[in-house]
């Protein structure tokens, strides 16, 4: 019996016909044209589930033993409803085929055809696929730009090219490490790498390196037989075996002792796992995201980290940046959190004071998304906004000057570093033109243009010429 014949990736035309004289002459003529085509004698060949966004089309004659034409139709658009199928058919069949172009096929060809007739039909089933199969593409790209755009809050630039580097790593089979600080984020990057990956059906398994205790870490890992050590009195499952067609995130990976780097060092390079107790290898296919808020370059150098560890690593690297480094999102971030903790304890948002928001924006967020999440969940219960920092103060007023630090090292950049947080919050804001903005900041156009271009803000509803008139 024959095995089930995927679609293959390289041809572009499949042709499906039982007569083999008219199927090699029809070949010939497609593959004088240029395409590359497979012949089949039988759709019964065929593993149907490979349709699904294959860049080419079908031809196949109706009148076939076993699958006809008609019937295949139905199978392939099961799987892709906009695969195009073009049917030979008989002078007989003729309301059979237009019976078949009503239930979605792309074109027929009554016999006797012309090659001419042949080849503008597949060329042209082959337009109407690559239009399909491109804007599939745009599609999705933007639903996971939008996604990211959910997940992972900002319009500092810095967080812009954070989300173009997950899309483009979330696709790839690489291993990646995050860098952030304690509250940056991490676990979120780790999450929309993997749910936007192909293994988004597989597990996603967080592990905190830092939390395992010394005399447990490698059996929760790797695993163990029953009996393998004291205590051991079942077989046990490890961590990276569980995940087995999933992802394995692995937190604060920098407190890992140096012996379980050499094993995990050992699994990244081969994929497989041997439980504690047994010789037997166990294939993997799993994706690890590392994450450390150390520099593990500067670890390997000082001998805490395995360099070899850390070089397999760092194959690909994303860093999430401090929420000191991106003020322009404090204010957004924060009303973000504070409306959906007032909706979860059904309680009425409170708006902020000029100056309860102008200690937002000079808090250095030492515990970064985490204490600005905390600080806005208290917010939105009715608290006192309090902010906990030994570095800063809450602004006050002395003789009429208002203190902010953490903005900058002189007035001038404390300033222009206020004036950008003002920008962007009301850029956030519902406008319909860059007039408008412009308007409710009390500036003239090309002022604010002028000012968006300074520090590299934009505003999406505008067109170029708009931005670049002045008023």
């Amino acid at each position: 019996m024959n095995s089930p014949l995927p679609f293959d990736t390289n041809s572009q035309v499949l042709l499906i016909d039982d007569d083999p004289h008219l199927r090699q002459a029809l070949s010939q003529t497609l593959d004088l044209a240029g395409l590359k085509v497979i012949a089949l004698a039988d759709a019964r060949m065929l593993d149907m589930a490979s349709a699904r966004d294959w860049p080419g089309v079908v031809v196949s004659d109706i009148r076939m033993p076993g699958i006809d034409g008609i019937e295949l139709l139905g199978q392939l658009h099961t799987q892709d409803a906009e695969l195009p199928v073009v049917l030979i058919t008989g002078h007989g069949d003729v309301p059979l085929a237009v019976q078949a172009m009503r239930a979605g096929a792309y074109d027929f060809l009554e016999k006797p055809f012309a090659n001419d007739a042949l080849l503008d039909s597949v060329r042209r089933a082959l337009e109407v696929r690559r239009l399909v199969l491109e804007n599939r593409s745009l599609r999705l790209a933007l639903a996971e730009r939008k996604e990211l755009q959910t997940r992972l809050i900002g319009q500092a630039p810095s967080m812009g090219r954070l989300r173009d580097q997950i899309g483009a790593l979330a696709s790839t089979y690489a291993d990646v490490l995050i860098v952030g600080e304690t509250g940056a984020g991490k676990e979120v990057v780790a999450r929309a790498l993997h749910d936007l990956s192909a293994r988004k059906d597989g597990p996603f398994v967080a592990i905190n390196a830092g939390a395992l205790a010394e005399s447990v870490v490698e059996s929760e890992l790797f695993g163990h037989e029953q009996g393998a050590f004291t205590g051991a009195q079942k077989r046990r499952i490890g961590k990276f075996e569980y995940a087995n067609g999933g992802t394995v995130f692995l937190d604060e990976i920098e407190s890992m002792s140096l012996d379980i780097q050499v094993k995990l060092l050992r699994l990244l390079q081969e994929r497989v796992v041997e439980r504690l107790g047994s010789n037997q290898q166990i294939p993997l296919d799993i994706r690890v995201i590392a994450a450390t808020k150390e520099d593990l370059r500067q670890a390997a150098d000082q001998g805490r980290f395995r360099a070899d560890l850390y070089y397999r690593l760092n194959v690909a690297s994303l860093r999430i940046p401090p929420l000191r480094e991106r003020s322009e999102d404090i204010l957004t971030l924060f009303h973000h959190f504070a409306e959906a903790a007032a909706a979860r304890h059904h309680l009425s948002l409170r708006e902020l004071d000029g100056l309860q928001r102008t200690a937002l924006i000079a808090h250095r967020w030492p515990g970064n998304v985490r204490e600005l999440q905390n600080a806005a969940e208290r917010f939105a219960l009715g608290l006192e906004l309090a902010l906990d920092n030994n570095d800063t103060h809450t602004p006050t007023t002395s003789n009429h000057v208002v203190e902010i630090p953490g903005l900058g090292s002189n007035l001038s950049e404390q300033v222009e570093s206020f004036e950008r947080v003002l920008i962007t919050q009301e850029l956030s804001r519902p406008h319909n033109s860059l007039r408008s903005v412009a308007e409710a900041l009390g500036l003239p156009r090309k002022t604010l243009s002028d000012k968006l271009k300074k520090h590299g803000l934009n505003f999406n509803g505008v067109t170029n010429e708009d931005t670049e008139q002045g008023s």
